[in-house]
């Protein structure tokens, strides 16, 4: 059972939400849940309005903290202050781009937390959506548009809707792992919306790999996505392996600072080479120990 208190911070979520949707209704459906639901709630009347399930479905998406977890502090990294840039360039002016970086470098929590604080901005997994319907759908949701119908209702709707709004930025992780027509949908919607929406992917070295090999073996539509999306590959890391200990031990100190780290940066370094989430996880063990 989700108890008071976390429906109370799952609700304050929610209002803090609110301003980064155009209507109360859009937001609603983001969260999949219906408008009268999400007024009653947000009114006070927490007990049985929505399932346990649509609690913790609303409470994962909005990143609200469940149990002893500590909330995490987010550092201006080189990563943060990177990828902070890129999307609002694309945003603003209605670009697209492509980054193709190391993984656990923290490009996600960056992308998140931009699209969590602009408005038109949405935030997708891609491993989480691989085929062309789900990726569609799963967009569709995401700036409240009803993703429940017929396949090219919810496409047209949604293109509809990106060229109806004010500076909308659709940011893609993990793209990777998209299935070969879910890319090609991904190319039919950025023709859809040119010029009218941003669009940002993000990957690791794999995506570099994966677009460039089918762009050499000249398979339909990666030149097409590759050229649409910028026709280059942005990174952050620096090359050479001094450089990239340098740079590791960095945005490690800093999110160690912020989060009020009392280990020592040698000892942390050594036990995290200066991964973000390894940096989380040794700090919550020395609280959870204390």
């Amino acid at each position: 059972m989700i108890n008071q208190t976390i429906k109370t911070q799952i609700v304050e979520a929610i209002v803090k939400q609110r301003p980064f949707f155009p209507s109360a209704a859009k937001q609603a459906t983001s969260l999949g849940i219906s408008s009268s639901q999400m007024s009653r709630i947000i009114n006070g009347d927490i007990d049985n309005v929505i399932s346990d399930a649509n609690w913790i479905s609303i409470a994962r998406k909005l990143e609200v903290q469940i149990g002893k977890t500590e909330k995490w502090q987010t550092a201006r990294t080189a990563t943060y202050e990177y990828v902070n840039s890129q999307l609002a360039g694309c945003q603003e002016f209605a670009i697209s781009g492509i980054l193709c970086d190391q993984a656990d470098i923290g490009k996600t929590h960056a992308a998140k937390i931009y699209c969590k604080t602009h408005k038109n901005a949405i935030y997708l997994d891609c491993s989480q959506t691989k085929s062309k319907q789900k990726l569609v759908r799963a967009l569709a949701k995401e700036f409240g548009v009803d993703s429940n119908g017929k396949y090219k209702e919810v496409y047209d709707d949604l293109v509809f809707y990106i060229r109806s709004i004010e500076t909308p930025l659709v940011v893609l992780d993990e793209v990777g792992d998209l299935e070969y027509s879910a890319f090609l949908e991904l190319k039919a919607l950025w023709n859809a919306t040119e010029r009218a929406c941003g669009w940002y992917m993000m990957g690791a070295d794999g995506l570099k790999s994966k677009i460039t090999n089918n762009v050499e073996r000249r398979k339909v539509g990666y030149a097409e996505i590759f050229s649409r999306f910028g026709g280059r590959y942005q990174r952050i890391t620096p090359e050479g392996r001094e450089d990239m200990e340098h740079f590791k031990k960095e945005q490690m100190m800093m999110i160690a600072h912020v989060n009020n780290s009392q280990i020592e940066p040698q000892e942390m370094y050594a036990k995290t080479q200066g991964s973000p989430r390894r940096v989380f996880i040794e700090l919550q063990k020395i609280r959870r120990v204390g």
